[in-house]
């Protein structure tokens, strides 16, 4: 099939070069000049064991087979990763009841390794740390999220698959033997596609409402929360990740490494009208104040405004979490199309199985 790929993002160039292995002559879309510009280089960079959702939603099973197929990648494609392990702590008696329940949850799920260890055992393992319990996860890890991506790029272009940059899909339309798709910018024009694969993230839905015959009632709502990361001066003090119990809308404010060892904070969950980016420093108070619960000895003055990203989500705030939706032709009944809504964390772990099931759902 001649296959059309929207969004250069991980899980558009993961699902480009699944299809690109099996054989299509596959074109990625990309609006922008380059990959991943997106949520994509905005996140934590974090490989998630699997240990939070429901055993039968979609994030579950992709999340726990996309996390092995990852580590596999990552090491056999050169891609810097670091299986550092993670403390979801509990800091009191309320927040021990949640962390063991994700305990229980990530036992169904089938995650490796968990274990729940007290507050002294998991202050051994991190003295800086303030908590009456925690749950271990020595699955859980860190990747280099921009040479994940050159490296899918690469086994795209390795097989024949090609990125259009800077080129915007402006219109999707029946053709009598697959699609025929309207492009934007400065090349502009028309061509037609056997099937067409919507990973255009917080476009998603706007891509789906304008492909014609698709029902617009199965086109989910977008809702936006921003995630805002602030930097911290100084040595490292942990060498694991740290997690606080969840909150609405996110994992909590939780502390993450890069490759290099730096720590950065976040994401706060801040719902927003309209895509803005810039990080406000006087969140930073609301930082403080949560990441003292767990770490009490965190100096004033060492937090600094870094970045921020955007989750595409799909219910608001006092609204239950809604799982991935991947829509394929065996659920709207179009042939050759999947659109892919509400991708976010932990779209990045899931990549490489998302791109199987798409791969899977345009043969069906």
């Amino acid at each position: 099939m001649d296959v059309l790929v929207v969004g250069a993002g991980v899980v558009g160039l993961a699902c480009a070069r699944a299809l690109a292995i099996e054989g299509h002559a596959v074109v990625v879309a990309e609006k922008t000049p380059g990959i991943g510009n997106g949520v994509s280089s905005r996140n934590s960079e974090v490989i998630h064991a699997g240990m939070y959702y429901p055993t039968s939603s979609v994030r579950a099973r992709h999340c726990v087979a996309g996390r092995r197929m990852l580590y596999g990648y990552c090491a056999s494609h050169g891609v810097p990763h670091k299986k550092c392990g993670k403390l979801i702590v509990a800091t009191n008696d309320l927040e021990r009841a949640k962390i063991e329940g994700i305990l229980q949850q990530g036992l169904a799920n089938d995650v490796e390794g968990l274990v729940l260890i007290e507050g002294a055992v998991a202050r051994a393992m991190e003295p800086n740390l303030s908590a009456v319990a925690a749950l271990h996860s020595p699955e859980t890890g860190i990747v280099d999220s921009h040479a994940l991506m050159l490296a899918l790029q690469g086994d795209l272009e390795d097989h024949g698959g090609v990125i259009a940059f800077n080129t915007e899909v402006e219109r999707v339309a029946r053709a009598a033997s697959g699609w025929q798709v309207q492009f934007g910018g400065a090349e502009s024009g028309a061509m037609a596609f056997d099937a067409v694969v919507n990973n255009a993230s917080l476009g998603a839905q706007a891509l789906a409402r304008a492909t014609e015959g698709y029902p617009p009632e199965r086109v989910p709502k977008l809702v936006l929360a921003k995630g805002n990361y602030f930097g911290c001066l100084g040595k490292p003090a942990f060498s694991h990740l740290i997690y606080p119990a969840p909150v609405e809308g996110g994992l909590g404010t939780h502390l993450t490494l890069d490759l290099a060892g730096r720590m950065r904070f976040g994401p706060d969950v801040e719902w927003i009208e309209e895509e803005v980016y810039e990080v406000d420093p006087n969140r930073a108070e609301l930082f403080y104040a949560s990441i003292r619960r767990w770490w009490p000895g965190l100096p004033d003055g060492v937090l600094t405004p870094d970045y921020s990203g955007i989750r595409p989500k799909l219910t608001g705030p006092g609204e239950p979490p809604a799982d991935f939706v991947i829509d394929g032709p065996a659920e709207h009944g179009l042939p050759g199309l999947v659109h892919l809504f509400g991708i976010e964390s932990p779209g990045l772990t899931c990549a490489l199985s998302i791109a199987e099931d798409v791969a899977q759902r345009l043969e069906m």
